[in-house]
C-alpha cells in the first residue's frame, strides 16, 4: 500500500486540477457567450423619459423647407419628418394589428420630399421601422419616387442579412434578393438621433447611405466607407457622414437637449450632366414641429392642421 500512496496522491491532485480548470474554462466561456449575446442584442435601451415622449398616443411631425438638387439645379419644394411609434410584426413584415407577444415595438419615421422640375414633380416617401429598444437596424426601410416619368420601390427586409429588392422603371436596373452583410444605414442615423443620440458612431465606418441618394443617383447599392463627426454646442448639434468615394458629405442638425429634435439637414454633392454637372448643396430648414395624432385629423375641417405647418 505504501508503494502505490504517493503515486494515487499524485493522481487525485491532477484530476483536481483538471476539474477545476474545466470549471473555470466554462464559466468564463458562458459569460463570454452571454455578454457577447446581450451585447448584439440587448445592450441599447431607451430612458423612462424617452418612452413617455414617444409613447403618449400621438406622432411627430417636422416641416421643413427644401432646396432639393436634381439635374444640375436647386429646387423649392417642402419635406416632412412625421415620426411615430407602432408594433411591427416581423412575422408579416408590416405594422401588427393584433397583439402577439412576438411584436416589436418600433420608432416608424416617414420622411417626405415635395418639389417640381420645370414642368414636373417628384414625390419621394422614405419608411423606416427602428427598434425602440434592442439592436440598431431596422427591420425593414421602403423608399420610393414617383414622377412623371416613372417610378421606383426599393425595399430592404432584415433577415439574416439585409434583403434588397428594387423595382423601376429604369431598363435594366430592377433586382431581386440582393443580400448584404448587416452593418450600418445612414437611414437608420436619423431614429437613433431622436432615440439613443449618445449612441451615434463617430469615426471611420462601412455604410449603406441613403436610399434615396442611391435611388436618385443611380449609385450601386452596397457599403461606402465614411467619415463620421460629431459637433456639438449648448443648442445644438451637428452630425456630420462624409462619403470619399461618392464625393457626398450630409450633416444633420439637432437640439442639443432631449427630444433632440431635427433642425435642418445639408446634403452636398455633383448633380447634372456634361458641362451642367457641378457640387450642389440640398438644405432643409424647419419650419413647425408638433404632436399630433394625424389620423384621427382627416376630414376636411382639419386642414388648417397644414397651415400650421406651413404646408
Amino acid at each position: 500500500m505504501k508503494i502505490f500512496k504517493k503515486p494515487f496522491l499524485f493522481f487525485c491532485k491532477i484530476i483536481s486540477f483538471l476539474f477545476l480548470f474545466i470549471s473555470i474554462y466554462s464559466c468564463i466561456n458562458a459569460y463570454a457567450s452571454e455578454s457577447k449575446t446581450k451585447g448584439n442584442k440587448n445592450s441599447r435601451t431607451v430612458t423612462k423619459k424617452t418612452k413617455e415622449y414617444w409613447y403618449d398616443g400621438k406622432a411627430e411631425i417636422s416641416s421643413f423647407h427644401l432646396k432639393q438638387i436634381r439635374y444640375g439645379e436647386l429646387h423649392e419644394g417642402k419635406a416632412v419628418l412625421i415620426y411615430v411609434t407602432e408594433p411591427f410584426s416581423k412575422k408579416h413584415n408590416t405594422k401588427a394589428d393584433d397583439e402577439d407577444s412576438s411584436n416589436i415595438p418600433v420608432l416608424k419615421l416617414n420622411k417626405t420630399k415635395k418639389f417640381n422640375t420645370g414642368i414636373y414633380p417628384y414625390s419621394m416617401m422614405n419608411s423606416s421601422f427602428f427598434p425602440v429598444e434592442g439592436e440598431s437596424n431596422s427591420l425593414k426601410i421602403t423608399s420610393s419616387i414617383q414622377e412623371w416619368c416613372g417610378m421606383t420601390f426599393l425595399e430592404m427586409i432584415n433577415e439574416e442579412k439585409f434583403n434588397f429588392n428594387l423595382n423601376s422603371y429604369f431598363e435594366g436596373a430592377s433586382f431581386k434578393n440582393k443580400r448584404i452583410k448587416k452593418t450600418l444605414l445612414e437611414d437608420d442615423l436619423w431614429s437613433l438621433i431622436r432615440l439613443n443620440p449618445e449612441l451615434l458612431p463617430i469615426g471611420e465606418h462601412e455604410i449603406i447611405p441613403s436610399l434615396f441618394f442611391l435611388n436618385t443617383m443611380h449609385k450601386k447599392l452596397k457599403t461606402y466607407k465614411a467619415s463620421i463627426s460629431l459637433k456639438k454646442s449648448n443648442e445644438f448639434t451637428s452630425y456630420q457622414i462624409n462619403y470619399p468615394n461618392l464625393n457626398r458629405k450630409i450633416v444633420i442638425h439637432f437640439t442639443s437637449e432631449f427630444p433632440n429634435t431635427i433642425n435642418g439637414w445639408s446634403e452636398t454633392y455633383f448633380s447634372g450632366y456634361g458641362a451642367n454637372k457641378k457640387m450642389l448643396t440640398t438644405e432643409a430648414k424647419l419650419i413647425k414641429s408638433l404632436k399630433t395624432d394625424y389620423w384621427n385629423k382627416n376630414s376636411n375641417k382639419d386642414k388648417h392642421w397644414r397651415k400650421k405647418l406651413g404646408l
